[in-house]
Formats: structure tokens, C-alpha cells, sequence
């Protein structure tokens, strides 16, 4: 790229579903994202623009984006976000939490395929790597774990000072054991491990690279 987007431009980036980088604007703006390298149209029908892995640096960076606070990551206003536990409300519709959750899944493992070399599904991609707590945190729900919530307890995901880890935290062992599980099938790496101060049992997991 030789130079910066323009402002409706940015616009149209930062506007991109937060998954599967899915972009929408005018035939003139999404050509020029791709001939500044910011953007790819898909090869296969509907042939939708999506943004490239240097696409979602320049809408990571933006100075409007909101930051994704600790300890409980926050969703951006209107957008979806996958639930990461320990959130003081809880969605007002299963079943339309449930159509979201799914659809976001599939965006992801489609995302993959696309930037995955080979078209790889079964291990996660760079979006994922730069969004640890919400990839693994939607890899879990979209397989219907609970997440800790007003409405019960369930699973805990959070950041480590580990590069490319971040803990599960669960109420007992069999959801960390079934955690575990679902991670595994999900491409990530699970192992669990004792907290030495509290003793309290917890998962450390990574993506898987190979």
C-alpha cells in the first residue's frame, strides 16, 4: 500500500464484520482496498470482498476502535462478540443468541479456508492468534458451553501473559474436561494445570499450527 486509506474508505474497513473481515461499500471503494492490497474478492459467487490479513491491521489500529479491556473483554457497540464468562448481562433471546453464535462460527471456519494455507479448517487462523479470548471463547459457545453469566455458572476465558495462550477457568472438572474437548476439536491445544496459590484447576490453551 503507498498510501493511507482514504476517510470513506476507512470507513468501509472499519465497518467490516469482525470475523470474517465481510466487506460492504461501493464497487469503487472495495476495488480500491484491493489494489492497495487492503482487501481480496472472493473467487467463488457472490464474489463479496473481504479484508486481508493487512486489512485487519489497519482496522485494529484504528483510533476509534475500542480496546479490549481486562479482565472482561468488551464487545464493540452493535457488533457481535463471542461470550467470554464473567459478563453482568445476559443475551435477551437464547434462540437468537444461538442463530448468532452459530453464524459467527461458521463465518470463522469459512475465514479459515480462505486464509488458512491449503484451505485448511481444522486449525485457526491469524484472526484468531490476534483475538485469543474471543476466538477460544466463540469456539466454546458455538458448541454450547455455558459461559459464566447472571443466569449460572459455565466457563471463564482469559488473556495470559503467555504469548498464545489464554486460560479457561471452569467451576468444576468435567467442564474443564469438556472445555478441553471441544478446544482440541476446534484446533487448539488444551492442557490443564493447578493454580499453586489457590490450587484451583484451570485450562492453558493454545492454536494449533500444525
Amino acid at each position: 500500500m503507498t498510501r493511507p486509506p482514504t476517510a470513506a474508505q476507512r470507513r468501509v474497513i472499519d465497518a467490516a464484520d469482525p470475523v470474517t473481515g465481510r466487506l460492504r461499500g461501493t464497487p469503487a471503494q472495495l476495488a480500491a482496498l484491493v489494489r492497495h492490497g487492503l482487501a481480496f474478492r472472493h473467487p467463488r459467487p457472490p464474489h463479496d470482498h473481504f479484508l486481508t490479513p493487512a486489512g485487519h491491521r489497519v482496522r485494529e489500529g484504528a483510533p476509534e476502535a475500542a480496546p479490549e479491556p481486562a479482565p472482561v473483554p468488551a464487545p464493540d457497540a452493535g457488533v457481535f462478540a463471542a461470550r467470554v464468562g464473567g459478563e453482568d448481562t445476559a443475551p435477551a433471546s437464547a434462540a437468537a443468541r444461538l442463530r448468532e453464535v452459530r453464524g459467527a462460527w461458521q463465518g470463522l471456519l469459512e475465514l479459515r479456508r480462505m486464509t488458512n494455507p491449503g484451505g485448511a479448517t481444522d486449525r485457526p487462523c491469524g484472526w484468531e492468534r490476534a483475538h485469543l479470548v474471543r476466538a477460544a471463547a466463540l469456539a466454546l459457545e458455538a458448541a454450547g458451553h455455558p459461559p459464566e453469566g447472571p443466569d449460572g455458572a459455565g466457563y471463564r476465558v482469559r488473556a495470559t501473559p503467555q504469548p498464545e495462550a489464554v486460560a479457561v477457568h471452569g467451576p468444576d472438572e468435567p467442564t474443564l474436561r469438556a472445555c478441553a474437548a471441544t478446544l482440541e476439536g476446534a484446533g487448539w491445544q488444551a492442557g490443564a494445570y493447578t493454580e499453586p496459590r489457590t490450587r484451583a484447576r484451570y485450562l492453558l490453551a493454545s492454536p494449533r499450527r500444525a
